[in-house]
């Protein structure tokens, strides 16, 4: 064998070396938890705790490696952030949100879905915990597998769900909430899309769109800073820090408020600062979102931290609660330190080791995102949590952020497909063979404000006497054209692979979780 082919060889296996390193660490912090646990138990109960702190640690890995994308995606798809950057960002936030303002208490029975009640005893109740746990956890991994983000809180309810429908039967379940569940599937990413093309399309029309873009930008961008500086305080205060500090909606509100126009004044003297160097460009423009990105990742990695930890270590409180208190079920549990730092290190190390897959798929991957459009997402990410909770409906952090990708990507579509409308309607209103003119025309018509665009229209309509398409573009062959470009937008496979991981997650994890309490079961029973 010559060094060429040892050299083919090498490059070969490069990234399956990388991928048995990456399985290496994860298995070797899977390990270290399963020593700490097993000193801190002994006997039967000892060792559930040790098998229980063993997949809670491998679920908030998988929180990591699936959950956490949705709050950096966008900020890494818009180079805003580097993806090493983003990284180590969203590690140091997601476990300082868990460790600071995680909580000391969390509800065993996730969200309600099952009623304790009808659990006959704690060792079923232990068993079902268990069983949720590496279902869910499982399911999270599968999807992290093929760069699906699903929603972590769905895939432990179902996994919950499932377990108890195991134990129990169907009349376990509370129903009522289950339907809240699956409406969520369709209310956040609409919630999410709708709010992000809303504010895309405000940026447009407030600065892309206006004839000169820097002097628009220094006037609205101090605006839109101070905005996402208001929404991000008050969504800080209502999901990140409601743990320790509860306040009502209205406070929350007010100390937003108080945050926004100090960011105001900071922003736009910064800009003021710096306007004689801002060119007239959107590229130029794009810059001036790119710190408030850093921090809308950095705060919405602190918010998941605090909140969804008990994802991870919900079901292992739960299960140290039952184990330390002789058999005991409590409807509420005591979150342990350690516990906490097993949740805290395993989202952090999930997502540093196999976070980017996902990560690139929501930043890059479903359509191209700059600056702009990803202070769009993040806006959208926080003002639905807002608004939706204060409605009572319920949301998916994921859907939401996912949702908004997407509505930014089919705003672009239709605003792409309606400029090429309008070309097209130009080019027809010229005479035939008369490109000087028309392409006069369209270059006045790119640097005109909308409103003058619409007057350009007009005007040309009215002093028009022909309509044939000089071009010679059937309506069926324009048809297609914009067919094909807004293919280039926004990638239809992604939206339906995503679209079905979605509505999979729950009966996915529901079986998987019924299959794993049977097996448990059978292992513990004598």
């Amino acid at each position: 064998m010559d060094l060429q082919h040892i050299s083919e060889i090498e490059r070969a296996t490069h990234r399956g070396r990388g991928e048995m390193l990456r399985l290496g660490i994860g298995l070797l912090f899977i390990v270290g938890v399963m020593f700490y646990a097993a000193m801190r138990g002994t006997g039967e109960g000892g060792m559930i705790l040790v098998m229980a702190a063993m997949v809670g640690g491998y679920m908030a890995m998988n929180i990591g490696a699936n959950d956490v994308a949705n709050n950096v995606g966008p900020a890494v798809g818009s180079k805003a952030l580097s993806l090493a950057g983003a990284l180590v960002i969203a590690a140091v936030f997601e476990a300082a949100g868990a460790l600071i303002a995680g909580g000391e208490v969390v509800g065993t029975i996730r969200n309600g879905i099952i009623n304790p009640d009808l659990i006959t005893d704690s060792d079923t109740f232990v068993w079902i915990m268990l069983a949720a746990l590496l279902a869910g956890a499982l399911w999270l991994n599968i999807a992290t597998a093929v760069g699906a983000p699903v929603s972590t809180t769905h895939s432990i309810v179902g996994a919950v769900l499932g377990a108890g429908m195991a134990a129990a039967g169907p009349s376990i379940v509370d129903w009522e909430t289950m339907t809240g569940i699956v409406a969520s599937w369709v209310i956040s990413p609409l919630l999410g899309g709708l709010f992000a093309a809303g504010f895309l399309y405000l940026v447009k029309r407030s600065i892309t769109y206006q004839a000169d873009m820097a002097a628009a930008a220094r006037k609205m961008v101090p605006l839109l800073v101070a905005f996402m500086a208001w929404t991000f305080g008050t969504y800080l205060i209502l999901k990140g820090l409601n743990r320790v500090w509860t306040v009502g909606f209205g406070e929350a509100v007010a100390y937003g408020l108080v945050i926004a126009v100090p960011v105001f004044l900071l922003t736009k003297r910064a800009i003021g600062a710096r306007g004689v160097l801002l060119a007239n460009t959107k590229q130029s423009v794009n810059r001036l979102f790119t710190v408030p990105l850093i921090f809308a990742a950095a705060l919405l990695s602190f918010a998941h931290g605090s909140n969804d930890v008990a994802n991870a270590v919900g079901p292992l409180a739960a299960i140290v609660d039952v184990v330390s208190n002789a058999g005991v079920v409590n409807k509420s549990a005591p979150i342990p330190t350690w516990v906490m730092m097993v949740g805290a290190l395993g989202i952090a190390l999930g997502l540093a080791l196999f976070g980017p897959k996902v990560i690139r798929t929501v930043g890059s991957e479903i359509t191209e995102l700059d600056q702009m459009r990803a202070y769009c997402i993040a806006m959208a990410a926080t003002l639905t949590v807002i608004v939706a909770s204060q409605m009572g409906l319920p949301v998916s952090s994921t859907h939401i952020a996912v949702g908004g990708v997407f509505g930014v990507g089919f705003l672009r579509e239709y605003l792409k497909s309606n400029y090429d409308r309008m070309v097209a309607e130009i080019k027809a209103h010229h005479p035939e063979g008369d490109l000087a003119a028309i392409e006069a025309f369209i270059a006045r018509f790119e640097k005109a404000s909308i409103e003058e665009k619409g007057e350009m229209l007009r005007d040309l309509k009215e002093r028009s006497k022909k309509a044939e398409d000089p071009a010679h573009f059937s309506k069926t062959e324009r048809k297609g054209l914009r067919k094909v470009y807004r293919r280039e937008l926004v990638k239809r496979s992604q939206l339906m692979r995503i679209a079905a991981a979605w509505v999979i997650t729950v009966p996915a994890s529901a079986l998987m979780a019924a299959i794993l309490f049977f097996t448990i079961r059978g292992m513990m029973l004598p």
